[in-house]
This record gives C-alpha cells, sequence and structure tokens, in this order.
C-alpha cells in the first residue's frame, strides 16, 4: 500500500510538472502581432527590392539607382512588409531623362497601396504605383530626392515619414488591431521566410508542438513506471 501511494504521489508530481511545462509552452506562444499602416522605405537592385537599412532622410542613393517607397499595413518592417509593386528598373524610369553634369538621376517608385490598406474615410490616390526620375545634387538624401517628384511630403517629430503627395491626410505609422489579409496582387507580399519559430500561416510553431509533444511523452513514461512500480 505505501509503495501504491509513493507511486501514486510521484505520478501526480510529475503530471503537475509536466502541466506546468505546457502552461509555460502556450503562454510563450507569440499572439498574431498587431499590424502597423507606414510608409516603408526600399532599396532598388537588379529589378528586386530590398528593404532599407537607412531611412531616406539618411541615405544617399548613388547615381543610377532605383528607391521604392510602398504604403500599406505590414506586420513586421523586414520580413513582412509589402514591397512597391513596381519593378526597380532605372532605365525604364530615367532612360529617357539625359544626364546632366552635376546632377545625379535617380529613380523613384511611389505605390500608394490598395484601398484595404487606406485609413478610414480615405482611398489611395492612385491604383498603379507612379514612378519619377528625380534630378538632383550628387550629395542629396532620398528624401530629396523623394521631394524633388513627390511633394507634399509629412514627417512626425522622429523624422519618421508619414505621407508622400499628402497621402494619407492624418496619422502616422499607426497600429491596427490586427494585420489586415492582403489581397493578391503582383509583388505585394514579400518573399522572405517566416521568422524563426514562427509556422508563417498563423498555426502553432514547431517549436510548440515539440513541446507539447515532449511533455506527453513524460507525462506517459511517468504512467509506465508508476504501473511498473505497483507491480
Amino acid at each position: 500500500m505505501r509503495r501504491l501511494t509513493t507511486a501514486a504521489l510521484s505520478l501526480g508530481v510529475t503530471f503537475a510538472v509536466a502541466f506546468g511545462v505546457l502552461v509555460t509552452l502556450l503562454a510563450a506562444t507569440p499572439a498574431l502581432a498587431a499590424g502597423y499602416r507606414y510608409w516603408s522605405f526600399w532599396d532598388g537592385s537588379g529589378g528586386t527590392w530590398a528593404y532599407a537599412t537607412q531611412g531616406p532622410s539618411i541615405a544617399r542613393p548613388a547615381d543610377g539607382t532605383a528607391l521604392g517607397f510602398r504604403f500599406a499595413v505590414s506586420q513586421d518592417a523586414s520580413t513582412e512588409a509589402a514591397k512597391p509593386r513596381a519593378a526597380a528598373d532605372f532605365e525604364a524610369v530615367c532612360g529617357a531623362t539625359a544626364a546632366v553634369e552635376g546632377r545625379k538621376r535617380v529613380a523613384v517608385v511611389v505605390d500608394f497601396g490598395v484601398p484595404a490598406d487606406a485609413p478610414a474615410g480615405e482611398t489611395p490616390p492612385q491604383d498603379a504605383p507612379r514612378t519619377a526620375c528625380a534630378q538632383v545634387a550628387p550629395g542629396a538624401t532620398a528624401a530629396e530626392a523623394l521631394a524633388a517628384v513627390a511633394k507634399p511630403l509629412r514627417y512626425n517629430s522622429g523624422a519618421l515619414l508619414c505621407a508622400i503627395s499628402g497621402y494619407p491626410k492624418q496619422g502616422c505609422g499607426d497600429q491596427v488591431a490586427e494585420a489586415q489579409p492582403k489581397p493578391s496582387a503582383p509583388s505585394s507580399a514579400p518573399s522572405a521566410p517566416a521568422a524563426a519559430g514562427d509556422s508563417g500561416d498563423g498555426g502553432p510553431s514547431a517549436g510548440l508542438l515539440t513541446g507539447i509533444a515532449a511533455v506527453l511523452a513524460l507525462a506517459a513514461a511517468a504512467v509506465w513506471q508508476s504501473r511498473r512500480r505497483s507491480r
């Protein structure tokens, strides 16, 4: 009887520990990340876009480069941000613009996004991305190149780009309740893989499933050990 009581106590402790581990794993699982409505900034190279590592007020593009700006609701700046829907093609934008000594040419692509991403009461100024060739001083920043072709611009006190060509009229990097689903559109979704620990489809991550399996295995082992001792 004493052996049975000891085995039952051991089993109870094991289950308590297993339950605690399971609760911890579930609590550590990230909830659906909130989205942010903002203008993202992109560097163009070889016809493709890469998320810019510097802000437009700091970056100084070289002559013959392409810059992209996209307004959208995105979950994560680097892996989930929506790219401009036009190719990063300098020749397509600036090919017909003659070079001028003492000036540099920068292809600028401004994508106002889709109606689903627009703030309440507003709509994108145009459906297709706008392209323009900016001719600016050799030392001009990306912000200056943008201002040369897409005024008026609006910034907040932290130098965050809030509006291009007056869009949107209000707000700046506002958080939304949850990321809105993206309509199917060419090049609107990033091709980067999901972050580590994220299944990418809203389901449980591989790490969480592995943790649950480990907890269940621990519980099963405890039951087997308890039955063995009670014999």
